[in-house]
């Protein structure tokens, strides 16, 4: 039986296996594995240890309230947290920093009647210090005005003074976490996209520079040879990402630096399918575009555009998910196959997504991928015998 007469599945997954077989087996891989898993291990650990419980929160004092900024650095030194006090003049402008999040807390009002205002969640340490500083002020002021005094009523009086809390969101005590969580799944993600793309286009480079596509093209279809290159790293890929994340995840969770367990596995899976969904997308495109050319020096400049696509998204990603998650923007951008990959796991980690977006945003990757893998099989065949300078697409689309 000729490489002819085997079934188009059949092709596709002898190559695909070739791929795997051989990637899965090289030094590169192994070493690539193994740092990437020892710089994860060292990040959590140092997580856990040097900076656990370290924060500087930024406090904006408006009005009477700038009287309590050496008072509020003293609370906070001796319950060992951090705080940085700015003076704002306008309370408008405040919010707006708060919203922002330019500042973390903005306190305003008289000392023995704070109200402060954050965009989700006041530090638990904060409140205690404020509260402290109210309570002072309110037994002061008890002390002064009552000559025969009663102690227990002002003790009373006391402990029910606190400071007046508003936010302007709905409070999430997980969000610190599921933002982390969020921004490590989109920066491997991103690595994971842009390391095994790139080596789908240097393979058919490779290839097509040592004449050994023309071996292959003798047995095999353009596509299935495309196809089946694709599978192949992409396996490699896949396998590598859930080993890294799994480790990163039992970690994390045995030095409780992450408390959200069940929200992070879930994350990780999600991560392995949008990391399916992205390579597939991807993949085409480096390969379709690593076609163009013969020479391994010319593979980073025809790969440029590709790769600004995926470090736009990659920024974006850290941007928008870091301040609105839920925004039109985030929403909109999350939804167009180039940057779903990117963006939607990490909307999901934050739990800022609607099913029916994520069910969008899928549908309409999977068509771009078969609309590319359509393009690309065309690319492919038009310029995998093509050697010398580099091809124009145009030249590589005709029949």
């Amino acid at each position: 039986m000729t490489g002819r007469e085997l079934s188009a599945s059949r092709t596709v997954w002898l190559v695909a296996r070739r791929e795997l077989n051989t990637r899965l087996r090289t030094k590169s891989f192994l070493i690539g594995t193994a740092v990437s898993l020892a710089v994860l291990i060292g990040f959590v650990l140092m997580q856990s240890t040097l900076f656990a419980g370290e924060s500087t929160s930024r406090v904006g004092l408006s009005g009477q309230a700038t009287s309590i900024a050496g008072r509020l650095a003293a609370e906070a030194e001796a319950a060992r947290f951090t705080v940085r006090t700015s003076t704002v003049d306008d309370l408008a402008k405040g919010e707006a920093m708060v919203a922002d999040g330019e500042l973390d807390v903005l306190v305003s009002g008289a000392p023995s009647a704070l109200r402060v205002l954050v965009r989700e969640n006041l530090d638990e340490d904060l409140r205690k210090a404020l509260n402290t500083l109210v309570q002072e002020q309110v037994l002061r002021a008890q002390l002064a005005a009552v000559e025969d005094l009663d102690p227990d009523q002002v003790l009373a009086t006391v402990a029910d003074a606190t400071v007046d809390v508003r936010a302007l969101g709905p409070t999430d005590p997980n969000h610190d976490q599921r933002l982390a969580v969020a921004l490590v799944i989109v920066a491997m993600l991103y690595m994971a996209l842009l390391l095994y793309g790139t080596m789908v286009a240097q393979g058919v480079v490779e290839e097509k520079s040592s004449r050994v596509v023309e071996i292959l093209l003798a047995t095999v279809r353009p596509w299935q040879l495309l196809l089946g290159k694709v599978l192949g790293l992409g396996l490699v890929g896949l396998t590598q990402f859930a080993v890294i994340g799994t480790v990163g995840l039992v970690l994390a969770t045995a030095t409780d630096v992450l408390t959200i367990t069940g929200a992070a596995t879930s994350t990780l899976v999600w991560g392995l399918v949008w990391y399916l969904l992205g390579y597939l997308f991807y993949a085409t495109v480096f390969a379709s575009a690593g076609s163009l050319v013969s020479r391994q020096e010319e593979t980073q400049a025809v790969l440029l555009p590709v790769t600004m696509v995926l470090v736009l998204a990659f920024v974006l990603g850290f941007g928008l998910l870091s301040r609105a998650p839920s925004g039109t923007a985030t929403t909109v951008l999350s939804l167009l196959p180039p940057f779903a990959p990117i963006l939607m796991p990490g909307r999901i980690a934050l739990d800022a997504v609607a099913g029916w977006q994520v069910a969008l945003a899928m549908a309409l990757t999977l068509v771009s991928v078969a609309g590319l893998a359509w393009l690309g099989g065309r690319i492919y065949a038009g310029a995998a015998l093509r050697t010398g300078s580099r091809l124009k697409l145009r030249d590589a689309l005709r029949p």
